[in-house]
């Protein structure tokens, strides 16, 4: 049954007064005082985010930008891509998830490889576990496929959140140190730098929280991506993250404690400061606008700035080094607000921040949205809802079990 007309011209009517009291240019100005304010450096119990170098807001010309040469000779970016979480009637819940890389220029023989791992998380405790095991790989494909199945820790209450980061961020950074050694320069993760779904948890649950410090699988996650800044900063090469769906609100809610902070999350705050409109309030989109770099101790952040003591960490690099650092892009053409995130250890590097920015700024202004390096990794990495669909009944199928949906699977075909 679909909305009779007259039910649809009723729902706006429901929210125009409501959207009538909201003042977009009021928030504006809003952000222009904050930005003045507050940003050098912003302060919730200690200073949490402080520009690096000047604060400051930049616009770069979108043609002569995507025309111009690059800061590296090529870019890879890195991507992994699920299933999302699955329950059998086994009493297995379990994701999926591929690796895989993309590099800009193209080269197929990277492209070609993918790393896969089945995490899953077993009720029957009387089964034997299956470790993760950095040698114990099957292997197809002549070589460039590789998978793994393991059992995740077991934990009451959040069996769907475990199996998916761990498979996730397992698959990611285990494909990222197998193929390292064929990033020449810079090293670009589709997402953000570190595993923040899993890091999280050390301020949630009881159940979570002990995951980070107690449990094998879940500490060689972390310690793999702490592993790439090292092992980047070793052999000179880049290494950072592109978020190109900006969720975060620690900056927000830092600032609410402060003064009237009306925005959902950092992204509207950063469009509203980057945005720029014409007398008509039409607005401008011949630029592409972008902020400085920032060291973030904000929301999350903050975890990477102790997370070494916290876990008892073997670190090669002071703590310092790892750090979150990051800028803002904004491109008016598709009113998208993007964030790239470098560790400290280059962020602090006048040159090495200068090529990165050159480069995302050049990236973006061509593609017309993510770098090409982090958007060819996201199609080698995405599993199409058919094929989730697919893949769910082969292994149930070779399980020997059936898949356990609810209602809205049947009734809606929520299968993707």
């Amino acid at each position: 049954m679909t909305l009779d007309p007259v039910h649809f011209a009723g729902i706006p009517d429901l929210v125009r007064d409501v959207g009538g009291d909201v003042d977009e240019a009021e928030h504006r100005a809003d952000a222009e005082a904050v930005w003045e304010t507050y940003f050098d450096p912003l302060y919730d119990d200690g200073a949490v985010l402080r520009p690096i170098d000047e604060q400051a807001r930049y616009l770069a010309d979108l043609t002569e930008a995507g025309a111009s040469d690059p800061a590296f000779d090529a870019v890879h970016g890195l991507d992994s891509g699920t299933i999302n979480p699955r329950a059998f009637k086994n009493g297995i819940v379990l994701d999926v998830a591929q690796a895989a890389m993309g590099v800009a220029p193209g080269d197929t023989g990277t492209h070609r490889h993918r790393t896969v791992i089945a995490t899953m998380l077993r009720r029957d405790r009387t089964a034997k576990p299956r470790p993760f095991d950095p040698e114990a790989w099957t292997r197809q494909d002549e070589g460039y496929w590789r998978g793994q199945a393991i059992d995740a820790p077991h934990v009451e209450r959040n069996e769907r959140a475990v199996v998916h980061a761990l498979s996730l961020y397992l698959a990611e950074s285990e494909h990222a140190h197998a193929h390292f050694d064929s990033v020449a320069e810079f090293l670009l993760l589709d997402g953000p730098l570190y595993p923040k779904l899993v890091t999280n948890w050390l301020d949630q649950n009881e159940e979570l929280a002990a995951l980070p410090a107690e449990d094998g699988l879940t500490r060689r996650v972390i310690e793999n991506y702490l592993g790439l800044v090292e092992r980047a900063v070793e052999t000179d090469t880049v290494v950072g993250g592109f978020v190109k769906n900006v969720s975060a609100r620690g900056i927000v809610r830092a600032l609410d404690a402060k003064t009237h902070a009306p925005w959902l999350d950092d992204a509207e705050l950063f469009g509203q400061l980057l945005e720029r409109r014409d007398d008509r309030g039409e607005r401008l989109t011949s630029d592409l606008a972008y902020t400085n770099w920032f060291l973030s101790r904000v929301g999350y952040d903050r975890e990477f700035s102790t997370l070494g003591g916290r876990l008892d960490l073997d670190l090669a690099l002071d703590a310092e080094s790892y750090e979150v650092a990051f800028c803002v892009l904004y491109d008016p053409r598709t009113d998208t607000v993007y964030k790239a995130e470098l560790p400290r250890v280059f962020a602090e590097d006048d040159g090495v921040r200068e090529r990165v920015t050159d480069q995302l700024v050049r990236d973006v202004a061509a593609a017309g949205g993510p770098p090409d390096a982090v958007g060819r990794a996201d199609e080698l990495a995405r599993i199409s809802v058919s094929e989730k669909r697919q893949l769910v009944d082969a292994m149930a199928d070779a399980m020997e079990t059936e898949p356990r949906e609810g209602y809205d699977v049947d009734r809606w075909g929520l299968g993707g």
